[in-house]
């Protein structure tokens, strides 16, 4: 009886919150550089620093190469440093982006920890600093996709697709990434509403690099540990790249029954999200190259004389089974 009742409860609850994100996943893109235009924003004689954690990943060089071409548009010139996922060169080259005093720098992603104590001495050195998927109180502005949304809605595509019930196999090596935690959060939040939806412990652990093949060999183990069908339902990761090689490694040991889940809207992923033989289930695309645009327009109103918001958000579309077709287009990618 008591059971009944919960799924009864779950499921008016679930039909409720995928109402929500539905109408959230379907926000329209932004035209933030047809705005820009309009607006007669200006980096003319201005010198932009743009740091990047790396550019490995679909996301990042799309957003980095987006703040480079953006920074030129507007009459400035970018001084632009890649740190190859290393954290000390990362160090290294804020080190030296302070000392050359640009205008103003963008960090583009990185681990808190690591990065905030250099925007903190960039902040004192009078130079503004302005991030993408950073959240430090040492940034201006931090331009990013809606987190919370995006971790919420894609918790929710997954518990529906399961049926609210099942074991779900989560990679969480990345936590303190604030938007990989969060993302992370809303998985939990999501799905301590379902008592039936259990994460298996300990969780999984992704890396840079060799991320594809080291989700690969990790999810081989949990298919070797899990051997009967039903007994894992979904795959969730905070970003798609630890998607693609739990997807690869589902299809290597005839597994397709598990479905797995991320965030990034990376070509090839969205690629497996299209067939529907693939256990790639969902996706939220983000729009990097729109990120990187509204950083660098961001700081243009800065030295016009704006006030900017904490953060300003860039819409994520939710890719799934139904609609990928639709939302690669509006991405330009089909």
């Amino acid at each position: 009886m008591t059971d009944d009742i919960h799924s009864g409860v779950n499921r008016r609850n679930l039909l409720k919150l995928t109402a929500v994100a539905g109408v959230v996943a379907g926000t329209g893109l932004l035209s933030a550089r047809t705005a820009a235009a309009a607006e007669g924003l200006s980096l003319k004689g201005k010198r932009i620093g743009i740091s990047a954690a790396g550019t490995d990943h679909f996301f990042d060089l799309q957003a980095y190469n987006a703040q480079i071409e953006e920074v030129k548009r507007l009459g400035g010139e970018p001084i632009a440093v890649d740190a190859g996922r290393n954290d000390g060169k990362l160090v290294s080259q804020l080190q030296t982006l302070i000392a050359q005093k640009p205008d103003a720098i963008v960090q583009l992603l990185g681990t808190l920890s690591v990065i905030d104590p250099w925007l903190k001495k960039a902040r004192e050195a009078d130079i503004p600093v302005l991030t993408i998927d950073v959240g430090s109180v040492n940034s201006l502005n931090n331009s990013t996709s809606d987190n919370w949304g995006i971790g919420k809605d894609l918790a929710l595509q997954l518990v529906s697709d399961i049926g609210g019930e099942g074991n779900i196999v989560v990679f969480n090596g990345f936590y303190g990434v604030t938007p990989c935690a969060i993302r992370y959060d809303q998985l939990v939040n999501v799905v301590k509403y379902f008592p039936k939806v259990q994460i298996v412990q300990p969780e999984l652990r992704d890396v840079i690099p060799n991320t594809v093949q080291d989700a690969f060999t990790q999810i081989t183990a949990i298919l070797a540990k899990y051997p009967e069908k039903g007994s894992i339902k979904a795959i969730w990761s905070a970003w798609d790249i630890p998607q693609l090689g739990a997807t690869q490694a589902l299809a290597a040991a005839g597994r397709t029954e598990i479905r797995t889940y991320g965030v990034d809207g990376s070509p090839e992923v969205l690629q497996l999200v299209a067939d529907p033989n693939s256990p790639a289930a969902a996706d939220v695309a983000q729009q990097p190259a729109e990120l990187g645009r509204v950083a660098i327009q961001n700081v243009a109103r800065h030295f016009a004389g704006e006030t900017l918001p904490r953060e300003t958000y860039v819409p994520a579309l939710l890719a799934n089974k139904q609609n990928v077709g639709e939302i690669s287009k509006k991405l330009g990618l089909g």
